[in-house]
C-alpha cells in the first residue's frame, strides 16, 4: 500500500497545528496543504466574538488563523525548511466576518530565500469575493538538520 504524499502532509499539518495551544483553541483545520500554499480554516464559536452587539469574531482571532496559515505555507514550500517563525506579518481588515461563518485562509509562500520567506494570505467567509482580511508576512526559513 503506497502512502499518498498530500494526505501525509495534511495530516502531518494538522498534527502541528494541534499541538499549539491557539490552534486547538481555535478549532484551526487544515483544508490543503502543499508546495507552499496552505488554507486552514476555523469554525464560528461565540467564545472568540469581540463584539457582543454584532457577534463579530475578535480580529486577534483572525490575525492568529492568517499567521498559522503563513507558517503552515512557509513548512510546506518545496525547499522543505526544517522550521519558522513569524517575523513580520501586516494584516489589513477589510470587514468583519460574518457572524456564524467559518473563517477560511489561504496563504501562498511566493518567494523564498535562504533565510527569509515572503508569504501572501486572504481570510474568507462565506463571502469569497469580499475578503475579510488580507495579509503579507516575512517568515523565517530554518534549515532541516
Amino acid at each position: 500500500m503506497t502512502s499518498d504524499p498530500q494526505t501525509d502532509k495534511a495530516q502531518i499539518a494538522q498534527q502541528f497545528i494541534e499541538m499549539i495551544p491557539h490552534g486547538r483553541a481555535l478549532s484551526m483545520t487544515v483544508e490543503e496543504i502543499g508546495d507552499g500554499i496552505a488554507v486552514i480554516s476555523m469554525p464560528y464559536d461565540p467564545k472568540l466574538v469581540g463584539d457582543i452587539q454584532t457577534g463579530v469574531i475578535h480580529g486577534g482571532a483572525v490575525s492568529a488563523l492568517m499567521d498559522t496559515c503563513g507558517g503552515a505555507a512557509v513548512m510546506c514550500h518545496p525547499s522543505a525548511p526544517g522550521g519558522t517563525a513569524t517575523i513580520d506579518l501586516r494584516i489589513d481588515y477589510m470587514r468583519a466576518a460574518k457572524p456564524g461563518d467559518r473563517i477560511t485562509a489561504r496563504a501562498e509562500c511566493h518567494h523564498i530565500t535562504r533565510n527569509v520567506a515572503f508569504v501572501r494570505a486572504v481570510a474568507m467567509d462565506g463571502d469569497p469575493e469580499h475578503p475579510v482580511a488580507m495579509a503579507t508576512g516575512a517568515f523565517t526559513v530554518e534549515q532541516a538538520r
